[in-house]
């Protein structure tokens, strides 16, 4: 039985998951477990949904409408938001989650989300409706001044301002690139040096990264420098990534009657080295 009074039944096949979702679907058991669940009992929760054209967009539930789907359920229990602005639908997604999961659990891509969203809260003078989470079981205190901001989330999260200020640069990413730093292609600071790329960069790094290029910090610094700079092209990009190494002639020592020939005994190692190499630029531009 569900656990909210104000729900209706709705098909699953008006159902559509919320536009750039920004967090990962269950998988193996634990996707598993749920669809045992709802074989068993049914959806015990009501999802949440707002109205889109003639559907209904997925807030809270994406899994378990997944699940209701493997089991077959030709519909199951949800609770109606009207008049959501994006953001007000984007707070429930996030923080419907983090009721779900611990933060501790969240890929960094969907810790950046939900410190994002969190972050702008925060920063509205009015914060966001009380309404928007009625009947969840648990919500957190995100409406403050807007110099509050950046101290509440890093109370909230238990993270360094600095900590935050890098999840709010790894939100601005491309989502390719953030899937990479989720199967650790490269860690968050390299993340957040990528961040500073122009989006078209940005693309064309992703699909490099992808093919197996690797990417160390200093090569992340070196393109987010040149970036500054000028936009990058695919060629700029993979000369950054994989610069040409000087060739390095093997060493050669002069023979005695050679050095006895053309230079006196008193001859300092500077002054030999200036005269050789007179002669062998002389040599090669002449």
């Amino acid at each position: 039985m569900v656990n909210i009074k104000n729900y209706q039944e709705i098909s699953t096949s008006l159902l559509t998951p919320f536009a750039n979702h920004p967090f990962k679907l269950y998988e193996g058991q634990r996707f598993d477990d749920i669809v045992e669940s709802v074989r068993a009992n049914g959806i015990l929760t009501p999802i949440i949904v707002r109205p889109i054209a003639d559907k209904y967009e997925i807030l809270s539930g994406h899994n378990r409408v997944a699940a209701a789907r493997e089991t077959g359920l030709k519909a199951v229990p949800a609770v109606v938001r009207e008049g959501l602005s994006d953001d007000e639908a984007m707070f429930i997604v996030t923080e419907t989650n983090l009721i779900q999961r611990s933060f501790a659990d969240l890929k960094h891509s969907e810790r950046a989300v939900v410190i994002a969203v969190h972050y702008e809260a925060m920063k509205k003078k009015s914060g966001y409706r009380s309404d928007l989470l009625e009947g969840v079981d648990a919500t957190s205190d995100l409406i403050g001044p807007r110099s509050w901001a950046s101290r509440k989330i890093s109370e909230q999260y238990g993270l360094g301002s600095t900590t935050i200020k890098r999840y709010l640069r790894v939100n601005t990413l491309i989502q390719a690139l953030k899937d990479l730093l989720d199967t650790d292609k490269f860690g968050i600071y390299v993340a957040v040096s990528l961040s500073y790329l122009r989006e078209i960069e940005q693309e064309i790094l992703a699909k490099l990264l992808s093919g197996g290029t690797k990417l160390t910090m200093t090569y992340a610094e070196a393109l987010r420098k040149e970036s500054a700079v000028r936009e990058l092209s695919e060629d700029d990009i993979k000369q950054i990534l994989n610069p040409e190494k000087p060739t390095r002639a093997k060493p050669h020592k002069i023979k005695t009657e050679i050095m006895t020939k053309f230079f006196s005994r008193d001859a300092s190692e500077s002054e030999i080295d200036e005269i050789i190499a007179e002669a062998l630029d002389a040599y090669f531009n002449r």
